[in-house]
């Protein structure tokens, strides 16, 4: 039977502050369900029917996930948790974390009940995606043709196969990027309180290491001749350029160009020192660089990033409709100093996976000191 309020002008803090405060809801200290039938019902509107066997199992593994992240990636310790939560026997009832959230008699039942409401949350997002359903496509699609440009004859190169006579480019080293796990990508959205499941644009990717700045620009404008990457696909907010400056980059390209004669190819290390030279009235200060905030990333890691859609076209088995859908795909190309920073910076990533890992478990337990 559902709850009646006791006043007409009661309203619930949690749920309210969500809806018309901008608040998130892995955030809110407390549930307001005081019973199976409200808690059936908070589960039907989140998408979930229990009476289901498929969404109830869903939940419940769900429910393990959670435990799993805090004991062994976030290094929580389960002693001081409260035995009803521990196991799916201990907590019979999927409906009863969301009453445990909800009271208020037993202090840490709630809060244990809140934390591991979050985790569930967040994995239900991060797992229930277009990407769970459709990997196999997705890196078969956007990843093949860049795999195809990158040709290993004596050195690395990035050559052109769709075009004849198009100018390679020596790489370092070309990389593509292993999809996140849906571990790393839960405790990235819980140590982040603006990230958004659907705002998680880096499952997949690729990276070109190169030997100077100007061929890092020069494997921008392969992409795009090539047509690797649609410019226009590309989302403006998720892109970072600390490396070198556009406005600059033209500027001492367009000199060379004035210069020398259309067959004249200066050497890209040469080209990097005009470029360092440009900027050296500066004194070090790069103008009109930009970096996508990270607080939990070093400032010293240079590089050129930005996040491409493709559109991925999935068959249908059984002579049913196809249909398609755009899919993101970050791109990172830096050069060969930068990336060894990065090879020699294995404290520095342990240092971040650390700032990561404390804010996560910060969101789980607010108010903990």
């Amino acid at each position: 039977m559902q709850r009646q309020h006791s006043s007409f002008y009661f309203f619930d803090q949690s749920s309210l502050s969500v809806v018309a405060g901008g608040a998130s809801a892995v955030d809110r200290k407390n549930l307001n369900i005081h019973g199976l039938d409200e808690a059936e019902s908070f589960l039907r509107s989140y998408g979930y029917q229990i009476s289901n066997p498929q969404d109830l199992e869903r939940l419940w593994y769900f429910h393990r996930r959670a435990l799993v992240l805090m004991t062994e990636k976030l290094k929580i310790s389960l002693d001081k948790m409260p035995e009803e939560l521990k196991s799916k026997e201990n907590l019979k009832d999927i409906r009863n974390l969301l009453i445990y959230a909800s009271q208020s008699t037993d202090k840490d039942l709630q809060t244990w009940s809140c934390a591991l409401l979050r985790c569930i949350h967040v994995f239900v997002h991060a797992e229930t995606d277009l990407f769970s359903s459709f990997a196999e496509e997705i890196q078969k699609q956007i990843l093949t043709p860049f795999e195809n440009s990158v040709k290993l004859e004596g050195k690395l190169q990035l050559r052109s196969y769709q075009k004849e006579g198009h100018p390679s480019i020596d790489l370092h080293d070309f990389q593509t990027k292993p999809f996140k796990t849906s571990s790393s990508t839960v405790i990235k959205l819980l140590a982040k309180q603006d990230a958004l499941a659907a705002k998680v644009f880096d499952k997949i990717g690729v990276r070109f290491i190169t030997n100077s700045i100007f061929d890092s620009f020069q494997v921008i404008r392969f992409l795009i001749e090539e047509n690797l990457i649609s410019f226009p696909q590309i989302m403006p907010d998720q892109s970072s350029n600390n490396m070198y400056a556009v406005e600059e980059f033209l500027a001492v390209s367009e000199k060379l160009r004035n210069k020398y004669p259309a067959d004249h190819k200066m050497a890209s290390e040469k080209i990097d020192r005009l470029l360092m030279r440009k900027i050296s009235g500066n004194k070090g200060v790069f103008l009109g660089l930009f970096k996508k905030d990270n607080p939990y990333s070093s400032k010293d890691f240079k590089y050129i990033k930005f996040i491409s859609r493709q559109l991925i076209k999935i068959e249908s088995s059984g002579g049913g409709k196809a249909f398609s859908f755009f899919y993101p795909f970050e791109v990172q190309i830096m050069n060969q100093e930068s990336y060894s920073r990065i090879q020699s910076g294995d404290s520095e990533h342990s240092a971040y996976k650390d700032r990561q890992v404390k804010a996560a478990v910060k969101r789980l337990f607010p108010d903990e000191k």
